[in-house]
């Protein structure tokens, strides 16, 4: 069997003009309301080397060796040269070659079963298999397949079994017929096994992962791509090791992470070029211009669609023609192009429906659809989603089911039809919620659900319509839990997750992949501080920064794998967001207002919710609120703009004025729990003017709004539901605080013994080209003394200078304390969060380099059960922004390690003035028992009441994440 398999992987060109592609256009673009849909490709690879392609390893010497001994049997020569015959007529690659193939393949049949040679028959019934399938006769195809398979049964040839297997799942596959597609798959990858072929394993692996991404089941998708990729590479096979890059980037593609799939279907078009894969290149090109298409860069993906056009038309691929154009069509809806973009699809739909395949038919269907509601013809756009949605229903193909009843949504909205639309839109949503809990990586399921919050911006922006209609309906009240549901539900379900010790009943071995990848992960993040602090090349910060990128990539596959097989991860419930009455009764008092805000492209909303009301108020569009609200961060924040005091009172008078005014009256002097959206969350609301004064033309008469309000800031209501059932009945830690403060960033740092050199220090830069030569924070270690004379020796413990490390950080010590205090540099990482994180010692005593930082993927595996965790850093409060999510930074970290609250600075502060700061609140705490929100309002107050630290910048830049009581 293993001499069978390398005679298979021998004969390269018949092997290429034998591999298939899955023939259905799987992977749909950006779903935006103002988007047409178009088309990624994505690859099922037929293994032929299937039976057929073993005959031609093996055919073609014995007909040479059958010219020299001629065999008594004349009907076996004859078949021979009957099947070489055809052998060379499929090499032509024409479609009447391949009919010819046909007939000649079905003489050598016959002959071949005149004398009885069944695995001669096999192998010729599945050449004649494979070339029905090419041809597009599905139901011939799966017939001579099925003939093959028990004469490969009969002859008790397991490889060749499996190989037809896997023809038998793609041809189902391309039918649509997923399910037996599976059950075929599974067999042919038993059977591999068995049989030690890991090339077989690994394209049964690549075809199992299509099958889950046509069901949409995208986690399983990547498990089986992220399977075969090593297998590829282990067996040199770059041809196909290119395909499974490509499907790895159709997968992240669905799931809204744009950069990752870039690079996957960027290594595939390196490959493909290498290899001259004719229809592996316009493939890729497709692929990339989809990703840039979805990211509004139709320039760019104009021009890829149109390389990839006439090499579709040069190997003759009608299927994929239809593909392209239907992604051209694309761009020019998008551009709003309209007549061109219906030439483009009325071009594409006759060749998918030519081609059988009402996959591609639907999705130019729903192009079709789209293009006519932009030129505002409804009726005729409901016609054409109408055909659609069908056909995506007969498919299984969820997420366009999905996107069709969005559209639907939209023009029945639109012609004035508001209760089919809420239908419509509903249905939807539940099926984006159903889809959302098949992803067990956290990642991938934040960025799936980011990729759909239209469709929640759509439904809460209708049923404030109907509000306003039936203002007695409870539509509002509706309206705030559908907005509930569009944000931060990857944060409600990793605090579900904090107490469920979910690793728990997992594999050993799973686990020691973790903490080895985990070293892995730290080991080399050291070496990239070691060469960063140094005379270092770009080229090498590169591959060091790839290798991370290798590892991160692997280390998210491990956790989703702990989640998948965790007992008790299993055994988790959904946590649901929670609804007007539940906010009212679990998370506010008759102290507490919650202001939600939801920002939408057209208008925006706010809700004003007390244990006993709701009221709900329109606000104008994202863009004229979040114009407003940068102006208004950067009169405070930028230095060239904050001396300028009048402006700072102008752009604040004017946010607030959008964001405040309409709700002022019902304010009174409550507590506000803010859950803000977009760019709301990087403002400070502390330092907003309420409403008598919002209109007030002089800086004296700016009265901030944490005059007369403390403040909560909250990525969701639900958010606090979860926090304290988490919480309930906790313990509270035997010792009161925990300072960890002024560590040493360099070797030229004066507390570092003999030292050999000096560093430029070059301050704070983000992301992957932050270098770790960071200034050191002079005032951290006055501030932390101040307030560690708060509390009495036994209850404290300190740990300043080199013994601010990541040992301590990280130590279970922490762990016995009810605050937990981190005056340091916090550092961000959008591009890979997890790389986010604090700044502690990075040298020794001697000067010699140590990792020192604390990522935000260790922060999560700290065991940290404090009542509060103060981060007195730079910018600590930020993170990535994620549509649906809000900022995903440390808080998120810290909260799911345990702390009940987290105290955060939207932006880089001044060390004096934090310094100040700091020790006022640890009195309001310490002194007058004043909780947590409270005392930093006091301390803010303070603040704002003497002239050197009056200006915002100094003091509104610190929030409260989490419970307040």
């Amino acid at each position: 069997m293993a001499q069978r398999r390398k005679q298979n992987l021998i004969d390269r060109e018949f092997k290429q003009s034998l591999r298939l592609f899955l023939k259905s256009p799987l992977k749909l673009g950006n779903q935006r309301p103002s988007r047409a849909i178009g088309i990624t490709l994505l690859l099922g690879v037929l293994f032929l080397p299937s039976p057929v392609v073993a005959t031609a390893g093996k055919v073609p010497g014995k007909i040479a060796q059958l010219s020299q001994n001629t065999p008594s049997d004349s009907r076996s020569a004859a078949a021979d040269r009957a099947f070489e015959e055809g052998l060379k007529l499929f090499q032509e690659k024409t479609p009447q070659s391949l009919s010819q193939a046909i007939q000649k393949w079905k003489q050598a049949l016959q002959l071949y079963q005149a004398i009885g040679d069944r695995a001669k028959q096999a192998d010729t019934l599945s050449g004649i298999g494979s070339v029905y399938g090419i041809l597009g006769d599905k139901q011939n195809s799966l017939d001579a397949y099925n003939q093959a398979l028990s004469l490969y049964q009969a002859v008790g040839d397991k490889v060749a079994v499996a190989d037809t297997l896997n023809s038998i799942g793609l041809t189902n596959a391309d039918l649509g017929k997923f399910k037996p597609a599976l059950e075929s798959y599974n067999q042919a990858l038993t059977l591999y096994g068995e049989a030690k072929d890991a090339g077989g394993e690994a394209y049964t692996l690549n075809n199992l992962g299509v099958v889950y991404d046509a069901l949409s089941e995208y986690q399983q998708a990547l498990d089986a791509y992220n399977r075969a990729l090593p297998l590829w590479r282990e067996a040199g096979e770059k041809g196909v090791q290119a395909t499974t890059l490509n499907n790895i980037g159709v997968i992240y593609d669905a799931l809204g992470q744009s950069q990752p799939a870039l690079d996957a279907y960027t290594q595939a078009l390196a490959i493909y070029r290498e290899v001259n894969d004719k229809s592996g290149i316009p493939l890729t090109l497709n692929n990339i211009g989809l990703v840039y298409a979805n990211s509004g860069k139709y320039d760019l993906a104009l021009d890829y669609y149109n390389q990839a056009l006439p090499l579709w038309q040069e190997v003759g691929n009608r299927r994929r023609q239809a593909t392209t154009l239907n992604n051209i069509g694309f761009v020019y809806a998008n551009t709003e192009q309209l007549p061109k973009a219906l030439e483009s699809y009325n071009q594409a739909l006759p060749l998918w429906r030519e081609a059988g395949d009402r996959r591609g038919e639907a999705s130019t269907l729903n192009n079709i659809g789209f293009v006519y509601a932009s030129s505002s013809d409804h009726t005729q756009a409901l016609n054409y989603y109408n055909q659609a949605l069908p056909l995506r229903r007969a498919l299984s193909d969820r997420p366009k089911e999905a996107l069709t009843l969005y559209r639907l949504a939209q023009s029945q909205r639109q012609l004035g039809n508001l209760n089919q639309a809420k239908t419509e839109i509903e249905a939807a949503i539940e099926i984006i919620e159903d889809l959302r809990t098949k992803v067990d990586s956290q990642d991938l399921r934040t960025s799936f659900f980011a990729s759909k919050q239209d469709y929640y911006e759509f439904y809460i922006d209708l049923l404030m319509q109907l509000h306003k209609t039936n203002p007695d309906q409870g539509y509002d009240a509706a309206a705030l839990q559908v907005s509930e549901r569009a944000r931060a539900r990857s944060l409600l379900e990793i605090l579900t997750q904090a107490g469920a010790e979910i690793r728990q009943g997992v594999d050993p071995q799973l686990l020691e992949r973790e903490s080895s990848l985990q070293q892995q992960l730290a080991t080399l993040e050291e070496r990239r501080v070691q060469m960063l602090a140094g005379q270092h090349k770009k080229e090498q910060t590169g591959a060091i920064n790839t290798q991370i990128s290798t590892l991160l990539a692997e280390y998210r596959q491990v956790q989703s794998e702990i989640r998948a097989k965790s007992p008790r991860y299993a055994a988790l419930t959904q946590p649901q967001p929670l609804t007007l009455s539940e906010i009212q009764t679990q998370v506010l008092d008759e102290n507490t207002v919650l202001l939600e805000y939801s920002l939408g492209a057209d208008r925006s909303y706010l809700w004003a919710v007390t244990p006993t009301s709701i009221n709900s108020y329109e606000l104008p569009g994202r863009e004229e609120i979040e114009d407003a609200a940068r102006n208004f961060r950067d009169a405070v924040t930028v230095p060239s703009m904050r001396i300028r005091r009048q402006k700072t009172v102008e752009s604040a008078a004017a946010l607030s004025q959008i964001i405040l005014a309409p709700v002022a009256d019902q304010l009174a002097d409550k507590r506000l729990l803010i859950v803000s959206d977009g760019a709301l969350q990087y403002i400070p609301f502390a330092a907003l003017p309420v409403n008598k004064n919002a209109g007030a033309s002089q800086a004296s008469e700016l009265v901030p709004l944490v005059v007369k309000h403390e403040l909560v800031n909250l990525p969701s209501a639900s958010t606090i539901g979860v926090l304290r059932r988490e919480i309930a009945g906790r313990t509270a830690a035997s010792k009161a605080l925990a300072v960890l403060a002024d560590p040493v960033f360099a070797k030229n740092d004066e507390r570092v013994k003999n030292v050999s050199s000096i560093e430029p220090v070059k301050g704070e830069k983000p992301a992957e080209e932050f270098e770790f030569n960071l200034k050191r924070l002079p005032f951290t270690k006055e501030e932390a003394e101040e307030i560690l004379a708060l509390v009495p020796a036994s209850q404290k413990t300190k740990a300043f200078g080199f013994a601010a490390s990541r040992d301590i950080a990280t130590s279970p010590e922490l762990s016995e304390y009810r605050m937990v205090h981190f005056a340091t540099h916090g550092i961000l990482n959008s591009m890979k969060p997890e790389l986010s994180g604090l700044v502690l010692s990075m040298v020794d005593k001697q000067g010699k380099p140590q990792d020192g930082f604390l990522r935000l993927s260790e922060i999560f595996n700290l065991n940290l059960p404090a009542e509060l965790v103060v981060l007195s850093a730079c910018e600590t409060g930020l993170g990535q922004q994620i549509r649906g999510e809000g900022l995903v930074g440390l808080t998120r970290g810290f909260m799911y390690a345990g702390a009940a609250r987290v105290v955060v600075s939207l932006w880089s502060v001044d060390d004096a003035a934090t310094s100040d700061l700091m020790v006022n609140f640890y009195q309001g705490m310490l002194k007058k028992g004043l909780a947590p929100a409270a005392a930093l309002r006091a301390a803010q107050i303070e603040m704002w009441q003497q002239q050197e630290w009056e200006a915002p910048f100094y003091w509104a830049g610190f929030t409260v994440q989490g419970e307040w009581k």
